[in-house]
Parts: C-alpha cells; structure tokens; sequence
C-alpha cells in the first residue's frame, strides 16, 4: 500500500525554456509528494538482525528552486527494517519555521530557528534530531505511529545560545555528544559544546578565532578535540554564496583537551585546504593525534577530495601530511562505535556532486592499518549516496553491513542497497526497491531500535 502526502503551499517550479540548474537537475531534483509505502519488495535477504531505521537528510526545496544545493529544505527519507523485512518507506520534509512560516536564515523573528534541518540525522539521549550547521537541531519523532514527524526546535532547555554543526560526535566510552557552533555576526564566532549521556548541555565554552569561517566539521579522539580553522571566511558583501576562499588566512589544527574543556587551545599550521568531513581521530599514546580527512586542496573544487592523514606532534607542534590515495572519494565514515579510538576500517563514498564531472559510482572500504582498500562498483549509470554502517553484534570495528541509497538513471529509481562491511567487493546481500527515487542528499544514519527496558 502507497499513500501520499502534497503540503498545500508546495507547488513545483513554473516551467521554462532553460534548463535547469545541476543541484535542481536529474536526481538532484526535488521530489514533490511525501509518501509512504509498505512491504518494500526486495532482492537478496534482509539480514534479519537488523530492526530499525535508516534515515537519510538531504536538500529538497519545497518550491522546486533554491539558489544553491546547500539551501534546499531538509526533506528526510526513511525505511524501516524488522526481522528480515523492508516493512516501510517514507519521506518528510522537515517542518522548521522556514519551511512552514517562510522565515530565512537571519531573520530576527526565527532566530536561530530558522534553518532548513537539510544536512544530517542523529541520535543522542533518546532524541532523533535533524541538523544544519547555521540554526538549532529540530527533533523529529520515530516511534511507531508519528514516524518522521517534526516535534520542533530542541535548544537543550535553553542552555543552547548558538547554531549546532551538523557533525557532532558521540563519544563511545562516556556517551557524551560533543558539538560546536560557528557564528558569522559578532565573535565569539566559535563556541565548543558537550552534552552528557542524558542529553544534558554540561560545556559551553567560546573560542576566539580572528575571524568567521565556514567549520563544517570537527575531530574527536579519547582525550582531545580537533578544530579546523580553515581559509574558507564568510564575507557578507557577497552576492552569492555568503563565504570565499581566503588563502592570506591560513589554515590551522586547534586543540583542545577534553579533561580542560575551558583551558588553553593549542593551535597547529597546515597547508591551505578545505576539508567538509573527516573519517576519524584517536590518540596513539606517544604524544601524536592522528586524524583522517576527505581533503579537497582549495574550496574551488578544480580538483576532487582524497583521503589524506595529518599527525598531530603534540611535542614538536608539527603536523606532517599525507595524501594515502588518489582515488577521488567523499561523505567518509567509520563504525561511530570507534569514534576517536583507533578506527581500522573506514569507508568513502565514490560520487559526482551538481554539475561535476561523472564518476563510476563506489564504495570504497579503507583498512587503515594495512594500507588497503577494497571497492564495490555499482554498474554503469547507478550512484551511491553516503554509506552508514550498521553493526552485526557488539564488537565495534567487527562484522555488519554498509547501507546506502543508490540511484538508477536508466529506471529512475533508487534502491537501499546492504552490503556485507568485511567484503564489500561482494553482490549485496539485499537490494530493497524503493517506490520513487531519493534525490541525492547528505548523511544519515542507521538507527536500531533500542533494547527493551533501555
């Protein structure tokens, strides 16, 4: 069964002789009806150990149009799993105040409310939150019956004064949610923060950096928090995009210890770059945080991102970098079990962005330890989007599956595509056939339902 959901003032695009724009063309395009279907046919097995969601954030403007792929509204696309079945999907815009009252970013009457919720989906204290990097988190609601409704903005009880990036870390040994949040106004224009295992705001700590800067991510490890202060500055005499590339700032590594979260930040120069997403960070014991990142060499994006590795000497205060691959690769994740701990595996989704050049859509699966990697290729004309692990048991870094929408242009739809994590190079183990495709978008995660009495 399929049903369908058109919001009143959501009208396509009026038509026009020109064409459209790479973020609003092919699967970049917006879809304009949120549907439900159930009993997803599938190829292969669904691994039965796997009962939850997975939920994936992306940009879809509720009018067909926006200036740019970052600015579309947050539309969440999700299925649901049980005991060896694809027993639903469905897609919901997320409905922040700009989405429903049509109030923009910076506007003074939505505060930092106003937002479009586009760019990530987590999970902390038993709250499911929708995020963008320039307003508040919007919680959306996954329990049976209300799947994917918006609840509304969650400032942590009014203890959140600022933005929340869009990448928080969740640590795996104390369950606390580490975060930040950048300001393009007046200073303090970086603010570090960290949430308890109870969803409590515990730190809220400024950062003095010279000047706003586009920091879209960040590193955690076991005793450290990374910032990258990168030459990406916002400038808002601009009549575009509201940031430019600024190789005169320089680019550095600040360091912050967590014991201290209010004492000094050590900061660290490297080569002028841009990374949007790291893979991961640890500690290894002799004084060095070794970090992983998907970099591109300028914001220009004449030329792809490619993993490097930046060691951090905490002694010396130099950082060495390496290029480890030349194979072009983005949207970078880990089993987040092994966040900022020695992380073996890591994984780089292999895609072009709006208007680049096309790629031989893969997943490319990294042993960090070996200097290896392995590779699924999708098949001419099928593009994956980020791949979330999902773990089969409770070894972190051990056995489960990479889940991933992959687009077919030659059908014009997507799949939710399993693969097996320890032999990527493998067929999937279930291809679950979606009822319309999912336009391309940003991250997500697979969400297991939690244990019972949990």
């Amino acid at each position: 069964m399929t049903t369908t959901n058109t919001p009143g003032s959501a009208t396509p695009a009026p038509g026009s002789a020109s064409a459209p724009p790479p973020h609003l063309a092919g699967n970049f395009a917006p879809v304009m009806e949120e549907l439900t279907a159930y009993e997803l046919p599938v190829t292969g097995a669904v691994p039965p150990e796997l009962t939850g969601w997975y939920l994936r954030n992306g940009p879809n403007p509720r009018d067909a149009a926006s200036a740019h792929w970052f600015f579309g509204d947050g539309m969440v696309h999700g299925v649901r799993l049980e005991g060896g079945r694809a027993v639903s999907y469905r897609n919901r815009w997320v409905r922040t105040v700009t989405f429903t009252d049509g109030i923009r970013v910076g506007d003074e009457r939505g505060g930092l409310a106003a937002g479009v919720a586009n760019t990530h989906v987590v999970r902390h204290a038993g709250r499911t939150f929708a995020l963008v990097e320039s307003s508040f988190p919007y919680e959306i609601d996954c329990r049976p019956g209300h799947e994917l409704e918006t609840v509304g903005p969650y400032d942590f009880g009014g203890r959140l004064t600022t933005a929340m990036t869009a990448h928080p870390k969740t640590c795996p040994t104390t369950g606390e949610l580490h975060f930040f949040g950048y300001a393009t106004g007046a200073a303090p224009y970086l603010t570090y923060h960290r949430a308890d295992a109870d969803g409590q705001l515990a730190v809220s700590r400024p950062i003095e950096v010279p000047a706003p800067t586009m920091m879209h991510d960040f590193h955690l490890t076991a005793e450290h928090v990374v910032f990258m202060d990168l030459p990406m500055v916002f400038d808002r005499r601009s009549a575009g995009m509201p940031f430019a590339w600024d190789p005169e700032y320089g680019a550095r590594l600040g360091v912050l210890r967590r014991d201290d979260p209010h004492g000094q930040v050590r900061w660290f120069s490297i080569d002028p770059c841009y990374v949007f997403h790291s893979l991961n960070a640890h500690d290894d014991g002799q004084g060095h945080i070794v970090l992983h990142v998907s970099r591109y060499p300028t914001m220009e994006f004449k030329s792809p991102p490619t993993l490097w590795k930046w060691t951090i000497d905490l002694n010396s205060g130099k950082v060495a970098e390496e290029q480890l691959d030349d194979q072009a690769g983005e949207f970078p994740r880990i089993d987040d079990r092994m966040a900022g701990l020695d992380a073996r595996f890591g994984h780089i989704t292999r895609a072009g962005g709006p208007g680049s050049d096309p790629l031989p859509g893969a997943l490319i699966r990294y042993d960090l330890h070996a200097g290896t990697s392995t590779r699924h290729e999708f098949g001419p004309g099928r593009v994956p989007d980020e791949a979330s692990f999902a773990p089969a048991d409770d070894r972190p870094d051990g056995p489960g599956w990479l889940l991933a929408y992959v687009y077919d242009a030659a059908k014009d739809t997507s799949d939710l595509v399993i693969l097996d994590a320890e032999d990527i190079s493998k067929d999937p183990v279930a291809t679950v056939h979606l009822p319309r495709r999912v336009p391309h978008g940003f991250h997500g995660n697979w969400l297991p339902d939690p244990e019972p009495g949990a």
